[in-house]
């Protein structure tokens, strides 16, 4: 037993549970690579005010959750608790706005981290792949977005997620329904720090889980009654093209999803067979979030989609994915010039793109074949003194137990053609 263990509300991947992880994020980056994203990495750590400005003083990511520390030099830097900020960062330094060829679409993943209560399906350090389209504001982007998020869980086989849709309104007509929201809220039961989110961000206490806060909001006022024409024109062409798409979606009137950069659309994917952890992903149109941190008017929309919660809704549809095995053929030497040929051969498999591996530690034949059983490699090759000097090696089929003497210089020609 090590001395030490994974820090409380983390997890480790390892194999062969983290093949799956793997599959998913290739899945989900799939059709972002055939719609024109580029892939883009930021650093895992950030300026505390990117978040403070970007996710919104009052969330409760940037106020409760936020890993948060003082470096030596005296800079605040925070562990990136989400995406979106940090990339939008990077591609305003980068200027890729100014190339002139908009929207500046990238995608990535990553790990993020927040101080939460850990529960399935909600860690301290969780994973996400992500996608923006920075600087252009088109209900065409928003609708390629949310499509391409479906393809890619549809790709995996995933089938009970629900698609939650909404609109935020914008500069125009958000701020009436501001008003009318806080005075409802004002008439409400509330603790204090809810109370000063109302006169913050009312539009936080929609988002609030708690029971007793959610008992209370019966007969809210909703945005989707104060939209101004465009903002209902925008809301509409979005919801024509998905439908045009075949997507299917929920309209969800109460959808706030929990950051402050969220302008008009806006929308989460849900999956019920994941209890209170429930959302899988998520993303909107935040159009103001560039000025927020310093940079010109970009429009903009994206998403982020969990790896972690993803596997778990797979899970519990009882999906299992078609996973390439990891080794396709292992060596299994007998003696020293056994050894070197076969372990020559095994190079040469791997070069032409034969999943091989190696017997190693000098093991016997009975403790050799069982490692070679556990790799789930389809083909086994086995040589000793006498195969050698007839110039041959056997090859077994794992699965039939069929056994055949193949030339030593025909062995990755004999495996291309059975492994196709």
């Amino acid at each position: 037993m090590s001395t030490f263990q994974a820090p409380k509300g983390t997890y480790d991947l390892i194999p062969p549970d983290s093949a799956a992880y793997l599959a998913v994020r290739e899945a989900i980056a799939a059709p972002l690579r055939t719609s024109g994203y580029g892939y883009i990495e930021t650093p895992g750590f950030e300026n505390v005010e990117l978040f403070a400005r970007g996710v919104g003083e009052s969330t409760d990511i940037v106020t409760k959750e936020m890993y948060a520390f003082e470096t030596k030099g005296g800079d605040k830097l925070a562990l990136r608790p989400e995406g979106t900020a940090s990339v939008l960062r990077a591609a305003l330094e980068a200027n890729l706005h100014k190339t002139g060829n908009l929207p500046v679409k990238l995608w990535y993943s990553g790990s993020y981290y927040r101080y939460e209560r850990p529960q399935k399906g909600r860690y301290r350090h969780f994973s996400q792949v992500g996608a923006e389209a920075i600087g252009a504001e088109d209900p065409a982007l928003d609708a390629e977005l949310i499509i391409l998020a479906d393809q890619a869980y549809r790709s995996l086989g995933l089938r009970n997620f629900r698609i939650l849709l909404n609109s935020l309104g914008d500069k125009e007509c958000r701020p009436v329904y501001r008003a009318a929201l806080q005075d409802f809220l004002r008439g409400l039961d509330l603790d204090e720090d809810t109370r000063r989110r109302v006169d913050i961000n009312p539009l936080r206490v929609l988002d609030d889980k708690r029971e007793s806060v959610q008992k209370q909001l019966t007969g809210a006022p909703l945005l989707r009654d104060y939209l101004c024409d465009a903002c209902k024109a925008y809301h509409e062409e979005v919801r024509e093209l998905i439908t045009a798409a075949g997507v299917s979606f929920e309209d969800d009137p109460r959808l706030v999803r929990g950051l402050d950069y969220y302008t008009r659309t806006t929308f989460e994917f849900v999956h019920d067979g994941l209890g209170s952890q429930s959302a899988v992903g998520g993303g909107g149109r935040y159009d103001g979030l560039s000025e927020m941190i310093g940079g010109p008017a970009l429009p903009s929309v994206g998403w982020a989609l969990g790896v972690d919660r993803t596997v778990l809704a797979l899970q519990a549809e009882g999906v299992r994915l078609d996973l390439p095995t990891s080794t396709s053929v292992y060596a299994v030497p007998l003696g020293e010039e056994a050894r070197r040929v076969l372990f020559a051969k095994v190079t040469e498999l791997r070069k032409v793109g034969i999943a091989a591996d190696f017997a190693y530690g000098g093991k016997g034949l009975k403790g050799a074949m069982k490692n070679a059983n556990r790799s789930g490699a389809r083909y086994a090759i086995v040589a000793g003194e006498r195969d050698l000097a007839e110039g041959v090696v056997q090859l077994k089929d794992m699965e039939s137990g069929e056994q055949t003497a193949i030339g030593v210089n025909e062995i990755v020609a004999e495996l291309e053609s059975r492994l196709g």
